[in-house]
């Protein structure tokens, strides 16, 4: 027992130090000896072609290089003693002539053994068959038919039962493939009524009577030979129960016949498989299928399911209208009971089918693999392979059964293992695993090398590594030697072996990093070490930029005969060579010079239908690539439909059927129907109708008398397509008109006539030759006959001696050759009118205000009007004025009062006038006669604004004002109201004073005023109704001489001057720092400010008490420029450039310290200033700059 513990602790440490060996590709190390290794050999069983040489492969490789030898069947094969087979050079493969011999003669089991002085290998068992189709074609070849030539008997069958047709075909190797055919070499249609089975025999449900005929054929295809052979064709016949009966007796004697009773409708069963259950084995990755074919009537349906679990839906799959379940790459989990079932509305039946999985040994882990070591290591061989049963497991060495080789103290078989334990030199050998079941083998071939080398690296020195940064860069060290050697790595100053994150080292010596860094760059040096040696190499790893496309092509849509341009930008690394490649449908662009690439970009010029697709562009270089796709659809109007067919030919409609034409990509969003009438208006096509794109036909309802020809267009969104090649032409036969004219009217053009006019019929409303009118009329309110006459080619007819403006009845009926139209309606007009005969009565007039009347009559009666009422005319004028000095004369105006009105108004009188007016009646025909003229007097109104104002006498403190009396009075002046206010040179404003005067007034002499002083001045003349606007000005008061000398001695003072600069410099400062802090948002209390002066314009006098609102210089009322009035004494109201924006937020005002305006507006004041002084006729003064800065101040 303890001996059994330590043999089991010894495995699992010779397991742990195989996991840790590697094998060595030794190919590469042609120098070291090496045991022989199989490195081709034909497949076990080998079906040859009797018509060629057999070739038998064999080769092998190792140090030295191996001899051959073969057994047949289980004995040695002496090859030299056989002319017919020759072992080609170097190899053990062998070539077996058949021009001298049967291929059968060389049927048999081979095995090939290659040899050197380290140990042998053998091939596994190759067995050599002969195709059984080489059989068959060589008695096809000699006459001999595969299957028997006898007549088959006619099958004939009542309809509704089951039938089966064998086909029984010959076994081939490989089985040949069976398929239904007739005499044309069609395969017969199968569906779920009638299919296959899976040994070849055809299926019948049941049988229709379209399943008799005479050519059921089976072939059977040999695919090893590539031959068909057929057997003979089967006849059916499927007859009606009547139809069996009246025939029995000619069929009865050489037919034979199935089921003479009635066939009715049944529930489903099984034709195969039988029974309710069957079982079925598989082979472990072999395909399992099974099949299930029912019969009944209706057909029943087949469906499959897993009793003992689910369907591999991933590895399965339904043939023959789900009669046959298919299964590939079968496992153990396959196995269990599947369960089949067929349904029809009578009923179901099911059958189980119970599977079994069985395996040929397969290897876990893979084929034992070969072992380097070194003397006095140790090692394991294992030969670990499964199966189902259970597989035995054999060793041998060097081709003998290793309980009859030498015996060795370093190896142990412990059953699928070998351990070498201590194993020394001259212990090399090869050793075969042989692994079997009752369903095959396996067998594999390893070597044990025996070896003592030092390492080396086998991965070229300064090789260059190149990868993209983010990926993961593996870094080659090849290594090898005996015992297994040491691998470690460095990088650039070798100050620490790289074996943690983010390097990964793997046993085969590849150094890993999974993500590349640009920092990853550099020089690596790998290390192998065992106790013979060290070897080192260096090798270089460099990360590049990716590859990435940084504007992708887009989707195009674009119209045949326009140009495309896929754009394509690319960012890559500057060291890597970038190569663009364009692809269409995966495939290379067209050879045509229409397809122009650039380095960023592909242009497709003049396009046709034919560049549509996808457009791909790859960006290679040699370590990445990136790429990008778009779609090109070529758009164009469709194709002109074809194959135009006129079907469901009636008297009064036409079926149209078309076949579209190409769409273009674009689909087809209708079709327009035209039809040309080559009777009555030949080569005008008109449209008929439309119908929807996804229609291919329309009912056309169409008119008699007319010969239709048709076309149709096809609209996509590109637009119509060319319309199709006409149809046939269609004629309708004639008939009575259908309808009458529309639009019948009665009017009088004089007044004792009637006209009676329509729209007449189009051609194609005529419905038959000879088309003419039948006109009918009478008067309305007479009881009369209708008078009737017949009209052709017109479309109106006069009646004359009507009496004048009487209702009449008309109607118009279209009559032709083959009849007359439906009833007319009845319309209804009147004779011609007159001129009205009265004029309106009670005529009145209410004065509403001092522009507006309103005037009032009595309707004129209907009777007396003689005409259509159009409405009444006010004709009025202005007589004169009631004011002497306003003399005024005004044309007539009219005022015009559709229908029938009584009164109306008349807006935009003037005041204190006398106006004069008349009313008048009017019709279709013209006016009537004149009202009396009568008179009104409006009332005063509010007079306009005087006339002029002007500033005259300008002393140091008073002046005089002077002006002209309004021009429009509107009534008699009152009186005048004068208001005046300072304006300092901040533009603001001062206490209101206010003057009454006189009517007779013209001017007046203001005292006590402040000299030096603008002032504002408002006047505004008084009727009885009220003040009237005002008309503004302004002046200026003269500047005292005596304190102008003595500002003049300080101004010129130096003192003065800089105290006045570091003043402005000052205001300046903080003039741009309130600015800042405005745009900032700083808020600052203007708002109130401005609402307590409102400008004037928005504030004007109030009629109440005539008061007036605050200071406004808007272009009305400017301010006098200049500090004097002109020489002329008058004061020119256009000389001032001021506007409301001198007096608004936006200038350099002053502020208080926080932040407000310190007068009430800033304005531009210092500019002002300056032109007010270069406008004055006089020099300027510095006593005026003393003042102004005061008056800022």
């Amino acid at each position: 027992m303890m001996e059994r513990r330590m043999d089991t602790a010894l495995l699992v440490l010779l397991m742990g130090h195989l996991a840790a060996a590697l094998e060595v590709p030794l190919d590469l190390l042609e120098e070291l000896p090496q045991p022989p290794t199989i490195t081709q050999q034909s497949p076990k069983d080998y079906i040859i072609d009797p018509r060629e040489n057999i070739v038998i492969h064999c080769d092998a490789k190792g140090k030295p290089h191996p001899s051959f030898s073969w057994t047949r069947n289980g004995t040695h094969f002496d090859i030299d003693e056989d002319v017919n087979v020759v072992m080609r050079p170097h190899s053990g493969t062998l070539v077996v002539d058949i021009s001298r011999e049967k291929a059968d003669h060389y049927e048999g089991v081979y095995q090939c053994t290659a040899r050197n002085k380290h140990g042998t290998a053998v091939s596994h068992n190759i067995v050599i068959r002969q195709s059984i189709a080489f059989s068959i074609l060589r008695a096809l070849l000699k006459g001999s038919p595969l299957w028997s030539k006898e007549r088959i008997k006619q099958i004939v069958v009542q309809e509704g039962v089951s039938l089966v047709l064998p086909c029984r075909p010959p076994a081939g190797l490989p089985p040949p493939i069976i398929f239904w055919m007739d005499n044309n070499f069609q395969r017969l249609p199968q569906s779920s009524r009638v299919s296959q089975s899976l040994n070849g025999d055809l299926y019948f449900s049941n049988v229709l009577r379209e399943d008799s005929r005479n050519d059921y054929i089976c072939y059977a295809r040999f695919p090893h030979t590539q031959t068909i052979q057929q057997k003979q064709p089967i006849t059916v016949k499927v007859l009606n129960l009547e139809a069996i009966n009246d025939t029995m007796a000619a069929f009865y004697n050489e037919t034979d016949l199935f089921s003479e009773d009635p066939v009715d409708e049944r529930k489903p069963t099984f034709l195969i498989p039988s029974g309710s259950s069957s079982s079925h084995t598989v082979l472990r990755g072999q395909v399992l299928e099974m099949e299930c074919i029912a019969e009944g009537l209706p057909t029943p349906e087949i469906s499959w399911i897993k009793l003992s679990g689910d369907l591999p839906t991933q590895r399965m799959s339904y043939l023959y209208y789900q009669k046959n379940l298919r299964i590939v790459n079968v496992s153990a989990s396959d196995a269990g009971d599947y369960r089949c079932s067929a349904k029809n509305m009578l009923g179901s039946v099911h059958h189980t089918i119970h599977v079994s999985v069985k395996a040929s040994p397969y290897w876990i882990g893979g084929a034992p693999r070969n072992l380097v070591l070194a003397p006095g290591e140790n090692g394991v061989l294992t030969c670990r392979a499964s199966g189902t049963p259970k597989p035995s497991i054999t060793w041998a060495m060097n081709g003998i059964p290793i309980a009859n080789s030498p015996k060795d103290l370093s190896r142990k078989v412990e059953e699928d293992t070998i351990i070498f334990t201590d194993i020394q030199m001259g212990s090399s050998a090869v050793y075969q695993c042989n692994v079997s079941n009752d369903h095959g083998y396996l067998m594999a071939n390893a070597f044990v090398n025996v070896l003592s080398e030092p390492p080396r690296v086998l991965t070229p020195a300064n090789k260059v590594y190149q990868v993209i940064k983010n990926h993961r860069a593996r870094i080659d060290c090849a290594f090898f030697g005996s015992p297994i050697p040491k691998i470690t790595w460095f990088k650039d100053s070798r100050s620490s072996t790289l074996d943690g994150d983010p390097y990964i080292q793997h046993d085969n010596g590849t150094l890993e990093i999974h993500t590349a860094q640009a920092r990853n760059s550099g020089k690596y040096t790998c290390a192998a070490r065992n106790m013979l040696g060290i070897y080192e190499n260096h090798v270089y790893l460099e990360v590049k930029e990716p590859t990435r496309i940084l504007k992708q092509p887009e989707y195009k849509v674009v119209q045949r005969g326009r140009s495309v341009v896929f754009e394509c930008k690319v960012k890559h690394d500057p060291t890597l060579v970038p190569t663009m490649t364009w692809l269409k449908d995966d495939g290379e662009l067209p050879d045509d010079e229409r397809l122009i690439v650039d380095s960023d970009s592909l242009t497709i010029t003049d396009v046709t239908e034919s560049d549509g697709g996808v457009y791909t562009c790859i960006m290679n270089t040699t370590l990445d690539h990136d790429s990008a796709s778009a779609e090109l659809t070529v758009v164009e109007r469709p194709d002109p439909p074809t194959d135009l067919e006129l079907t469901d030919q009636k008297k009064r409609s036409v079926q149209l059927t078309w076949t579209p034409g190409d769409e273009h990509n674009s689909p087809i969003q209708k079709f327009l129907i035209q039809y040309d009438d080559s009777l009555h208006h030949r080569g005008h096509w008109h449209n008929l109708t439309e119908v929807p794109g996804t229609r291919t036909t329309a009912h056309l309802k169409l008119s008699p008398y007319v010969h239709y020809t048709f076309r149709v267009l096809a609209l996509n969104a590109m637009g119509f397509s060319r319309p199709s090649f006409p149809s046939r032409m269609f004629k309708t036969e004639a008939a009575a008109p259908d309808e009458n004219p529309k639009d019948v009217e009665g009017f009088g053009t004089e007044h004792d006539n009637l006209v009676i006019s329509w729209k007449p019929l189009t051609g194609l409303q005529s419905n038959g030759p000879g088309l003419r009118y039948r006109v009918m009329w009478r008067q309305k309110a007479v009881e009369s006959d209708w008078t009737t006459v017949t009209v052709s080619n017109n479309s109106r007819f006069v009646v004359s001696g009507t009496p004048t403006f009487v209702p009449y009845e008309l109607k118009v009926q279209a009559v032709n050759d083959h009849g007359v139209g439906p009833e007319p309606a009845i319309a209804r007009g009147y004779s011609g009118e007159d001129l009205p005969v009265a004029a309106p009565e009670n005529v009145q007039v209410v004065v509403l205000n001092s522009t507006l009347a309103e005037v009032h009559w009595d309707p004129v009666p209907h009777k007396l009007i003689r005409g259509h009422l159009k409405g009444y005319k006010v004709y009025y004028w202005k007589e004169r004025s009631l004011h002497k000095h306003n003399p005024y004369h005004m044309e007539k105006l009219i005022l015009m009062f559709s229908g029938n009105h009584s009164h109306g108004m008349v807006p935009g009188l003037h005041p204190f006038s006398v106006y004069s007016f008349n009313v008048r009646v009017y019709n279709g025909k013209g006016e009537g006669p004149v009202s009396p003229t009568q008179q009104f007097d409006t009332p005063e109104g509010v007079p306009g604004a005087p006339t002029s104002l002007i500033v005259t006498n300008s002393n140091l403190d008073t002046l005089t004002l002077e002006w002209s009396p309004p021009h429009d009075r509107k009534g008699r002046i009152t009186g005048y109201t004068l208001k005046y206010q300072p304006v300092n040179n901040s533009n603001e404003l001062g206490p209101v004073e206010e003057l009454a005067l006189l009517a007779n007034e013209t001017s007046v002499t203001l005292p006590n005023l402040k000299y030096s002083t603008r002032y504002k001045f408002y006047l505004n003349a008084k009727t009885v109704r009220g003040a009237g606007p005002a008309i503004s000005q302004e002046a200026v008061t003269i500047v005292d001489e005596a304190v102008a000398s003595r500002q003049v001695d300080i101004a010129t003072q130096g003192w003065f001057i800089g105290l006045m600069c570091a003043i402005a410099l000052l205001i300046l400062i903080l003039l741009i720092i309130c600015f800042i802090q405005r745009n900032k948002g700083g808020k600052y209390p203007v708002k109130e400010k401005e609402d307590a002066h409102t400008d004037p314009e928005f504030q004007p006098m109030k009629e109440d008490d005539c008061t007036f609102g605050e200071y406004s210089d808007n272009e009305d009322h400017k301010p006098l420029k200049g500090s004097r009035t002109p020489s002329n004494g008058t004061v020119k109201r256009d000389d001032s450039d001021d506007s409301l924006v001198d007096y608004g937020e936006g200038g350099d005002g002053q502020f208080n310290e926080d932040g407000s305006f310190i007068g009430q507006y800033s304005g531009k004041s210092g500019s002002r200033d300056t032109a007010e002084g270069h406008e004055s006729s006089e020099a300027p003064s510095p006593i005026n700059t003393m003042n102004s800065l005061n008056s800022f101040v």
